[in-house]
């Protein structure tokens, strides 16, 4: 057989990882051809792919970003379509890939199920640091993200408690809040702020009051990108200045960005996605195609990707980690 293989969307720690256990086991275990293609989607419209040999897959395991590349290329956007879905059929059809591998987020998920539907063999794996794709427990890269945002998270309760402020850190997560409850829960945050839960800044000032009542001088207020704010101002700022004017206390904000999605997955991100990638190979071997590699407790299966296309895994106020954070005292807006 011979496969082809792309990376979509942002770059996420694991990428490279998952490359390699795709194109390894496909190599060594099946026997299969495995060709690259670069700039994800774009890269298919542009017959931007090469053969990839083992010696290319060398020292990929703990190297951050893509070899391939990546773009936010979407070839089913009605905008900008055009032609672009023939140009994919005929380069796919003249290099004979009997299966493309898609490596991505929820865009790349939902453009793998078009691809699907109009006949091509498609296998995919979930990436993203957001941890909001539909059907996997967790997803390579979201590990490592929290892991950088805890660290981050570590070292401002020194600057906090030093100076007596509340100190507010911004992490991604537009939609969901994974990465703020996460990692704001490791990092001993005091308030976390997620997109899905509503807040009320008053709660937010009483809270950090309350604090200073009980002889905590500082207060660390961990907050997703994808809060609501008013006028459009970014989460941290806004936070900042709101809990300044609420309580009078110095208030400082700190935006990880895109610190969070680069350098060396963690060990864990590593398994996970060496397994992912393993698993998608034998999926091609055994013809399970139309599905999504996914993590289900501790097993990796797959689901279709009609079940994935256009849906989010976003968090539940239920959860358990915001159940017990409110018990302990944690708000949570």
């Amino acid at each position: 057989m011979r496969i082809g293989i792309l990376t979509s969307g942002g770059d996420c720690p694991g990428i490279n990882a998952t490359i390699r256990g795709v194109c390894k086991t496909a190599i060594n275990h099946y026997g299969m051809e495995v060709y690259g293609i670069h700039s994800g989607f774009r890269g298919l419209i542009d017959n931007d792919i090469n053969p990839l040999t083992e010696k290319d897959l060398s020292g990929l395991l703990n190297l951050g970003g893509t070899i391939l590349g990546t773009s936010r290329e979407k070839p089913f956007k009605k905008k900008s379509m055009g032609n672009k879905p023939s140009l994919i059929l005929e380069n796919i059809r003249n290099l004979q890939l009997d299966c493309v591998v898609c490596i991505g987020g929820n865009g790349t998920q939902k453009t793998a199920y078009k691809l699907s539907q109009l006949g091509v063999n498609v296998v995919s794996v979930p990436k993203t640091i957001d941890n909001d794709i539909w059907g996997t427990d967790m997803s390579f890269g979201f590990d490592s993200a929290v892991t950088i945002a805890t660290d981050a998270i570590d070292r401002l309760h020194s600057t906090a408690s030093s100076h007596q402020r509340v100190m507010v850190i911004e992490v991604m997560g537009h939609k969901a809040g994974w990465i703020a409850l996460y990692s704001g829960m490791a990092g001993g945050g005091d308030v976390i702020l997620l997109p899905e839960i509503p807040y009320n800044i008053r709660n937010i000032g009483n809270t950090i009051i309350e604090r200073l009542k009980k002889g905590k001088p500082y207060s660390i207020v961990v907050v997703a990108e994808g809060i609501q704010t008013a006028d459009g101002k970014k989460a941290a700022e806004y936070i900042a200045q709101e809990i300044e004017y609420e309580t009078g206390f110095e208030t400082r904000e700190t935006v990880l960005g895109y610190i969070q999605r680069g350098g060396s997955p963690t060990p864990f991100d590593r398994n996970l996605a060496t397994r992912m990638g393993g698993h998608a190979t034998e999926m091609i071997a055994n013809g399970q195609f139309g599905r999504m590699v996914a993590l289900k407790g501790s097993q990796i299966s797959s689901i279709p990707l009609e079940d994935v296309a256009g849906k989010l895994k976003l968090v539940d106020e239920n959860h358990d980690l915001i159940v017990q954070g409110k018990r302990m005292g944690i708000c949570f807006g």
